[in-house]
C-alpha cells in the first residue's frame, strides 16, 4: 500500500465519483465499483461468521484464507488490468470443499437458512457471494475479465453453504429442511 490515508474523508467522492485504483475516476453506481463493492460485502459477512462462537479451527482457518483472497479480488477489480486471484485459489477452494463435505450426509431436501448463528450468517454470506458472481458477470459483460474471479466466486458459494452445513452440526442445532409437504395440492 504506497499512500497511507492520514485523513479519511477526501469530498472527492461528493460529486458521486470514485476513484479506482489506477487513480482513474468512475461512477459510484459503474458495474466496477457494485462488484467490487459486493465483493467487500461479502467480506464482512464472513467476518461475521468468524465472529460466532463454535467455529472449528479448520473451518476458521479456512475462511481466513477466503478474507485474504477477497481483498486480492476486490484490488484485481479495482484495478482494470491487474491480476491476483489464480487457478490455485479455485483448486484450494475445490480441496477444502471436499474436504469439509466428505463426512456430511448426503441431501435428501433442500436446506432453510439457519442452524444456529453461526450457520445463519453463513447462509447469508453464500448470498452475497452469489450476488458478488452476478455483478462480476455483469462486469464482465462489459469490460473484459479473466475468468478467475468468476470461477473463484462460483466455488466460494458452494464452499459457504457446505460450511453452513458444518457449522450448523457443530453449533449442535442441525440443519433446518424445507418441509415442502406442508403445502398439499388437492
Amino acid at each position: 500500500m504506497g499512500n497511507r490515508l492520514s485523513k479519511i474523508y477526501t469530498r472527492t467522492g461528493d460529486d458521486g465519483s470514485t476513484g479506482l485504483g489506477d487513480g482513474s475516476r468512475v461512477p459510484k453506481d459503474s458495474a466496477r465499483v457494485a462488484a467490487y463493492g459486493t465483493v467487500d460485502e461479502l467480506n464482512s459477512t464472513i467476518g461475521m461468521v468468524l465472529a460466532c462462537d463454535g467455529v472449528p479451527p479448520d473451518v476458521r482457518e479456512a475462511l481466513t484464507q477466503v478474507q485474504h483472497d477477497l481483498f486480492d479480488l476486490g484490488g484485481e477489480l479495482c484495478i482494470p488490468g491487474m491480476t491476483m486471484v489464480q487457478d490455485e485459489d479455485v483448486a484450494r477452494l475445490e480441496t477444502v470443499l471436499d474436504t469439509l463435505n466428505e463426512p456430511l450426509p448426503a441431501l435428501k431436501e433442500f436446506i432453510l437458512p439457519g442452524g444456529g448463528m453461526a450457520a445463519a450468517c453463513c447462509h447469508l454470506a453464500r448470498t452475497v457471494c452469489r450476488r458478488a458472481e452476478r455483478e462480476v458477470l455483469a462486469l464482465g459483460r462489459k469490460e473484459t475479465l479473466r475468468p478467475q474471479p468468476q470461477r473463484y466466486l462460483n466455488r466460494l458459494s458452494d464452499l459457504l453453504f457446505v460450511v453452513a452445513r458444518v457449522l450448523a452440526r457443530a453449533g449442535g442445532h442441525g440443519e433446518v429442511l424445507w418441509q415442502h409437504e406442508r403445502r398439499r395440492r388437492d
